[in-house]
């Protein structure tokens, strides 16, 4: 056998058959959120949170809104207990906030604590043992009676230990752990011999936490296994279904969501999806997932840069650029037909009205995003991207004729570059190829109403003046009339466009003429403080680049041709 060979493994043992519902079902509300990054989170670091860290993290878990938190394993370890003392000495938890903590079925644990928790007004307490056939067989050598007995002990001291401190308002919590590989028969069983010994009631109910401590299968075997044990176990309206869900084969989302659809109420996850191996479900996508389809997350996630920011600095682990919702650039498009989809959607989107952007998921307003990333051009970029950048940054509303001859020039330049444009290049580009103003350019010009409106115009030629005259059905037409007159050259006006200019921008309106001067097709632009100056200092520009040496006028049109 090779060292790379399927055949060493087998499929995940499948949910015997029963009454499946989840996949007709939509979801309508948020569930219970409870943070696991001060402990799962932390102990799958290289250096584990300082006492400071957690202080710091822990302000971070409640500003977002998280009701439920595992502060740590304060049995285990020094710091963990350390904080768990500052939290409850220094009033740091908030009236509505709950925070647990984890312990192991071994009584000088347990002992341990509850002791970490006096003063307390309500706390969870996480017990929890292995239960798959691998540990039962492998790790501790036991049977199911044995495991069985371990969890009824461990459950057992727990609610010894309750009674012994009344004035916290406890409420317990078990986990299976491994519930993904255990018999779901098992899991049912060991899970109903510690609620004979907890007893919970509608009133006071306990946790069944259903793991998948190791992802071995896809998520609709998960939900399988949640919406069998819902069906299947006694006292249902005494229990609160959680699950917690690792991201080994990458659906720890997928995994969590779809418990939810299969009758789980709460969800244990990590800000980001920092967790053991690949990572625990991340709290923040599942979260935006339901914002998405209209659904309140309960949770504030409209600055996930602090987020982003807060994760980072007190874990040392970077956010990939890809991540979902709150990468930085999931909101980019580089693609050419994207860009020109998203620029032409937002032009139609009303504030009043459903979102509906072609691939943007989500208004990045929503979480503090700004549009100056959504469309970015690089040489693998088209005519909507340049448009869209040249609009936001400077209000140019390129024609479409002036895109398609724009755009061969933008890829040529950042396949020189070897990287994106910013709209300060794009805006340069243009200038470069689009404008010129020698060896003829504007000195003054006088229009006269009538009939057909008249023009004289100055122009200098180098150290020359030229003063011409012409008239026709408005100041371009007139000046084609006048350049006619004195050179001999036709100019024929295709296509034109003129608009006012916002913003910062130094002049008042652009111009963009296409034209065909003496059989040759040229586009060109010009800015100025006024339309009219705006349009003969373009037609110049045009001028100019037919009877230019590099011969652009020509180059433009037919690789502005070829873009369509």
């Amino acid at each position: 056998m090779s060292a790379f060979d399927h055949r060493k493994y087998r499929p995940a043992p499948r949910v015997p058959a029963f009454n499946r519902q989840w996949p007709d079902r939509d979801l309508d509300r948020a569930p219970i959120w409870v943070s696991e990054d001060l402990r799962d989170g932390n102990q799958a670091l290289l250096e584990p949170m300082t006492v400071e860290q957690k202080q710091r993290f822990w302000h971070q878990i409640i500003k977002v809104g998280i009701k439920e938190v595992m502060v740590g394993f304060p049995s285990a370890s020094q710091p963990d207990y350390d904080f768990v003392r500052w939290l409850i000495e220094e009033n740091q938890i908030p009236e509505d906030v709950t925070i647990a903590v984890l312990v192991q079925c071994r009584e000088h644990l347990i002992e341990k604590t509850f002791e970490s928790l006096v003063g307390a007004k309500r706390a969870i307490i996480h017990l929890y043992n292995s239960t798959s056939t691998i540990q039962r067989e492998r790790v501790f050598e036991m049977d199911r009676d044995g495991i069985t007995q371990i969890a009824v002990q461990g459950a057992t001291w727990v609610k010894q230990y309750a009674e012994r401190y009344p004035d916290v308002a406890w409420r317990f919590q078990y986990s299976p752990e491994s519930f993904s590989s255990t018999e779901i028969d098992f899991s049912l069983a060991i899970c109903e011999a510690v609620m004979d010994v907890w007893q919970p009631t509608p009133e006071n109910k306990c946790i069944l936490n259903l793991p998948t401590t190791v992802e071995v299968a896809g998520p609709h075997h998960h939900a399988d296994q949640i919406e069998y044990f819902c069906q299947h176990i006694s006292r249902r309206d005494s229990v609160i279904i959680s699950v917690h869900t690792h991201n080994d084969r990458g659906g720890a989302v997928a995994s969590a969501e779809l418990a939810l659809l299969a009758g789980a109420d709460r969800v244990e996850g990590t800000l980001l999806g920092n967790g053991e191996r690949t990572g625990n479900m991340d709290i923040v996508t599942l979260a935006m997932n339901l914002y998405s389809q209209g659904i309140d997350p309960k949770l504030d996630l409209s600055n996930p840069d602090e987020i982003i920011q807060v994760v980072h600095e007190c874990t040392g682990i970077a956010i990939h650029p890809r991540h979902p919702w709150v990468g930085e650039m999931v909101y980019t498009a580089f693609s050419g037909s994207h860009q020109d989809a998203i620029r032409k959607s937002l032009k139609h989107q009303k504030p009043d009205e459903p979102w509906q952007v072609a691939y943007l998921p989500i208004d990045p307003h929503d979480i503090g995003r700004d549009y100056q990333a959504v469309i970015r051009v690089n040489s693998q970029s088209g005519k909507g991207g340049m448009a869209f950048l040249l609009e936001r940054d400077y209000g140019i509303n390129l024609p479409r004729w002036m895109m398609l001859a724009l755009a061969p020039f933008v890829q040529k330049e950042s396949e020189k570059r070897a990287s994106e444009l910013s709209s300060q290049m794009v805006r340069q580009v243009m200038v470069d190829n689009f404008t010129q103003e020698a060896p003829l350019s504007l000195a003054d010009y006088q229009l006269s109403k009538g009939q057909r409106e008249g023009l004289e115009v100055t122009l200098w030629h180098g150290s020359e003046t030229l003063r011409l005259s012409g008239s026709g059905n408005g100041a371009m037409s007139a000046f084609t009339d006048a350049w006619q007159k004195h050179s001999g050259v036709k100019i024929g006006i295709i296509d034109y466009s003129e608009h006012s200019l916002g913003g910062d921008s130094e002049a008042n309106a652009i111009a963009f003429v296409q034209l065909n001067i003496d059989g040759q097709r040229i586009c060109a632009f010009a800015e100025d403080s006024d339309t009219v100056s705006a349009s003969l200092k373009a037609l110049i520009s045009g001028i100019n680049l037919i009877s230019g040496s590099s011969n652009q006028a020509t180059s433009t049109l037919q690789e502005g041709a070829l873009t369509v």
